[in-house]
């Protein structure tokens, strides 16, 4: 049956399926309430408030036996940081380059799950990201990959670029062995990333990880973090786009993951002219649209202010008069860079 079910992953587009027992990671609730106690989450209030539940499977559904941990790849044909530096365009995180994942991959789970359940019966919960869950410590433990020293998980055949879901099941499935660690002596994802929010190995401080800072955080971003955002205005991709495994990474063929050209290389000016509408219409289906347009515009101004480009001028004056203080104060910032410059 473990055949079968993994044969049913592969067939409805996962690229990657793995098993492992509820209680497979009983160290992760003790390093999450570390993580958690050091403050390292930042705003993520929601992690806080519901500890206890992402610390195990068993904490959030005490019936779970099993945990079955799926791969999706959204590998990039691009090079993630082939625009560093180039001050007129915005930088994007590829995995927000089209679709929602989010959509796409329940949808998948659902169909995997109703075939589970006409083969072995049992009960059953699934998850995308969206529930106390520790995905990346489970998909170790279910021999996906290993969690790199930059925290995310790490693939042999995908690299950095999986997708991850689970489904919780009561059945008592045969556990597929956890991977081993394969780093080594390597710390590529450490030195790249631009605002050191590695205080260690295997141990991120969201507070200075531009991907929180530019999703996650609603207020002004912290003044040291300004200049090291550069041109990113949605995420940062650099700590994964170095890790050497990516170059057994084959670029992923799934139409909702392949680049939207308007996303791959958007020009500051058109996006620091969206209002509500316009941005929302730019992005209807994407991961960014959930920021909404006034986080997004204050990630643009602060490039904008990066990119010593006098042309943004006029763009980010239009700005100097919101009312929204943070989008403001943004955009008074962004025009000292440009004057300077």
């Amino acid at each position: 049956m473990i055949a079968a079910l993994k044969a049913q992953a592969l067939g409805l587009g996962f690229a990657d399926v793995g098993i492992c027992a509820a209680d497979a990671v009983p160290q992760a609730g003790q390093r999450l309430r570390a993580w958690l106690e050091a403050g390292c989450h930042g705003d993520m209030i929601w992690m806080e408030a519901r500890a206890d539940e992402r610390a195990s499977p068993n904490g959030l559904w005490p019936a779970v036996k099993s945990v079955i941990m799926l791969g999706t790849s959204y590998a990039p044909a691009l090079d993630p940081l082939r625009l560093a530096g180039v001050g007129d365009t915005g930088v994007i995180s590829v995995y927000a380059w089209n679709r929602d994942y989010h959509d796409l991959i329940k949808k998948r789970l659902k169909a995997l799950a109703r075939w589970l359940v006409a083969e072995a019966g049992g009960d059953l919960k699934l998850f995308v990201d969206t529930a106390p869950v520790m995905e990346k410590p489970l998909a170790a433990a279910a021999g996906l990959g290993w969690q790199g020293k930059h925290t995310n998980l790490v693939s042999r055949r995908h690299g950095s670029w999986l997708f991850l879901g689970a489904i919780y099941t009561t059945l008592e499935l045969p556990a597929d062995g956890a991977h081993a660690d394969r780093c080594g002596s390597c710390t590529r994802c450490q030195t790249a990333c631009p605002t050191n929010a590695f205080p260690a190995p295997y141990r991120l401080d969201a507070r200075r990880c531009l991907a929180y800072l530019t999703i996650e955080h609603a207020g002004p971003i912290p003044e040291e973090f300004r200049r090291p955002m550069a041109n990113r205005i949605y995420g940062c991709d650099d700590c994964l786009a170095v890790c050497p495994w990516n170059r057994f990474a084959k670029a992923t063929q799934e139409p909702a993951f392949l680049p939207r050209a308007e996303l791959t290389a958007p020009k500051l000016a058109a996006l620091l002219s969206l209002d509500d509408a316009a941005f929302r219409a730019l992005f209807a289906g994407s991961a960014i649209k959930r920021i909404g347009v006034k986080r997004f515009i204050r990630n643009c101004l602060y490039a904008a202010g990066n990119s010593g480009d006098a042309a943004l001028i006029p763009h980010v004056a239009a700005h100097l008069g919101s009312d929204d203080a943070v989008v403001a104060e943004a955009a008074a910032w962004a025009m000292q860079q440009l004057e300077a410059a």
